[in-house]
């Protein structure tokens, strides 16, 4: 039998704070001692982060503890944006195990940094699995480094996000037992006998259909349809191209999961930035490379699109579940929160209302990591749910 439970506090002082969380995550979970912990934390307590990972050990008695940085923290049906605020999750039973992994100086070596995560966990591999992942937002460079990831530990689920700050510091950092790093990767294997099971919802919607690459150069779409790229994109922003500063913030690039797709369908599409566009030039610039031939299409960032797209998920995401989740994790987009919907804990009041009262646990992502089509995928504005269910008897 799995056994977890989760805590936050917004106490002033960082050890008072980690206790607090601690100790009511022992006490829903019903635990003395856990075999793992995560931790999320907000900038405010940044100069304490290693005393509160060492108050979270010696309190939950485990040296499994991991984690990060985040601009605001999630728990159960709470959600915490800014100022001081820490989530714990805590779990233990047979039925799971946690290992706990650190690597530092992911940038410019994805390989290496997949060879050495799968290095750390492998031998503790079960008969199910599911890897955590932590990174360092602004050093990690995630779609190699998943692709890699995928060669190294085939078939192993994998879910996480990237960790986040208020902009005050200009840093990110993870946690591993009692270790802080920016520029580094961190994490937690949860492998035993349950059912490991991950979805994801995304706050934008398809603006009109999809469209042909038919000239590109490095990151710059030249023509859509054979069409002046800016022109198709000006179509699908409509009055928003009037402030072309916001138009960026709304307005996305989706790209099918699927090589060679035609069409661009709920559920199996990812999301890229437009980081410029030129109306005198005819162009935009994308924050990837496109080539001739791809398709692509335009989404909108709409707090409508996203409640109803995570509803949806939510709602496929009960027919397959075979069993009630022991606990959860939410990896929640920064852009995604009060900011977006106007009002605090949106999504959680969402998954507490399709799940019950399943202790959960996350933090507010600079991007996410989660299962897209079948396949492990680097996410933008989206919430990614990870799930650990007990199997039936």
């Amino acid at each position: 039998m799995i056994r977890a439970g989760v805590g936050f506090s917004t106490a002033l002082n960082p050890r008072t704070a980690a206790a607090e969380a601690t100790a009511a995550a022992l006490a829903q979970a019903g635990l003395s001692r856990a075999n793992g912990a995560l931790c999320f934390a907000t900038p405010a307590y940044g100069a304490a982060y290693p005393m509160i990972l060492r108050t979270v050990a010696s309190q939950a008695h485990t040296r499994e503890v991991a984690g990060c940085s985040s601009m605001g923290v999630i728990a159960g049906e709470t959600e915490i944006e800014s100022g001081n605020a820490l989530a714990v999750m805590v779990f233990g039973g047979e039925d799971i195990h946690a290992t706990r992994f650190f690597v530092p100086t992911p940038r410019g070596r994805p390989a290496s940094v997949a060879a050495e995560v799968a290095a750390a966990v492998r031998s503790q591999l079960g008969k199910s699995n599911l890897l955590i992942l932590f990174a360092d937002t602004y050093n990690f460079e995630a779609e190699a480094t998943l692709e890699a990831l995928g060669t190294e530990l085939p078939g192993v689920m994998i879910a996480g996000g990237g960790a986040s700050e208020d902009g005050s510091i200009g840093e990110t950092f993870v946690f591993c037992g009692d270790t802080v790093s920016s520029n580094a990767v961190s994490g937690m294997l949860l492998a035993g006998d349950f059912e490991p099971t991950v979805a994801s919802s995304i706050a934008c919607g398809l603006i009109g259909t999809a469209h042909r690459v038919t000239a590109a150069r490095d990151n710059i779409l030249i023509e859509l349809d054979g069409r002046p790229a800016y022109e198709v994109f000006a179509e699908a922003a409509g009055p928003l191209t009037g402030d072309l500063r916001r138009a960026l913030t709304y307005v996305f690039v989706a790209i099918p999961v699927y090589e060679n797709a035609q069409t661009i369908e709920r559920g199996q599409f990812v999301v890229r930035n437009i980081v410029g566009a030129s109306e005198e030039h005819g162009v935009i610039a994308v924050a990837f490379q496109p080539r001739v031939g791809d398709t692509v299409g335009f989404v909108l960032r709409d707090a409508e699109l996203s409640r109803q797209d995570l509803k949806a998920t939510l709602e496929e995401l009960n027919d397959r579940l075979d069993a009630p989740p022991a606990f959860g994790l939410y990896f929640d987009c920064v852009s995604r929160g009060a900011g977006l919907y106007n009002i605090p804990g949106h999504d959680s009041a969402y998954i507490r209302r399709y799940l019950g009262p399943v202790p959960i646990a996350g933090f507010f992502t600079g991007f996410e990591i989660g299962s897209l089509a079948g396949q492990t995928s680097l996410l933008q504005y989206s919430g990614v749910l990870a799930l650990i269910s007990g199997r039936k008897s």
